[in-house]
């Protein structure tokens, strides 16, 4: 195996060292690739200062056509055009547990595509209220009807991808712009063989939230635009 990790960043000065760190502690074959959004808090800068003393960190700077959704795109098809197998992606703010990360791996022998749960025995939350888990558990009903989707957590952001799913995904014809690329991710390997692993979500550490109310609207409108093209 050739795992690569891809993290978008903005915004994430906090973070971004000890969370590298702790990746390519919980896994000394990861190539962990930062694809930074010209973030003004200096994340790509302090990206670069472990990139320069250590060759399995990469980072990509984006100045045009920022967004969380291009920026995993941008990152995914880096990926795939070097020979990494398989294609992690995860939030950099601790909220996904990086070790998780070698679980997610060892599950990918045996399928296409693995999801970090939060709802599958084992899996929950940490750290949000009642009316924030009420919220995912909506779009998490929502989604799986319209994506046509058994998965229990489409919402989660914590995913492996064998090389074959990233392939059939074509992240270069990705359109989201925002976090939707979650959605379209999962749409587009519905047919995959998908097995959901129990993580614990853990609300950010450290800096603001990215999380907002257009953000999961854009989602929601994308998985009906999805099912509908599709018919």
């Amino acid at each position: 195996m050739k795992p690569a990790v891809v993290l978008p960043t903005y915004n994430e000065a906090e973070n971004i060292q000890p969370l590298i760190r702790a990746l390519l502690e919980a896994e000394p074959a990861l190539t962990v690739l930062v694809v930074d959004d010209n973030s003004p808090d200096g994340t790509g800068r302090l990206a670069d200062e472990i990139a320069v003393k250590e060759p399995r960190v990469q980072v990509l700077h984006r100045t045009e056509r920022r967004g969380r959704g291009y920026a995993g795109a941008e990152g995914f098809s880096w990926c795939l055009a070097r020979g990494f197998d398989p294609i992690l992606e995860m939030d950099a703010d601790f909220s996904h547990d990086p070790a998780a990360l070698p679980q997610l791996l060892a599950t990918s022998r045996d399928w296409e595509v693995v999801i970090g749960s939060r709802a599958v025995p084992g899996g929950g939350e940490e750290g949000r209220g009642a009316l924030r888990r009420f919220i995912t558990w909506g779009a998490a009903v929502y989604l799986r009807a319209m994506l046509g989707v058994r998965v229990k957590d489409p919402t989660s952001g914590y995913r492996c991808f064998r090389r074959s799913a990233m392939e059939a995904a074509h992240p270069e014809t990705l359109t989201s712009a925002g976090p939707s690329i979650v959605t379209e991710m999962l749409y587009r390997v519905r047919r995959c063989r998908i097995k959901e692993i129990p993580i614990q979500f853990k609300d950010r550490r450290e800096g603001r939230s990215k999380f907002n109310l257009k953000a999961m609207t854009d989602s929601l409108k994308l998985a009906a635009r999805l099912r509908f093209r599709g018919r």
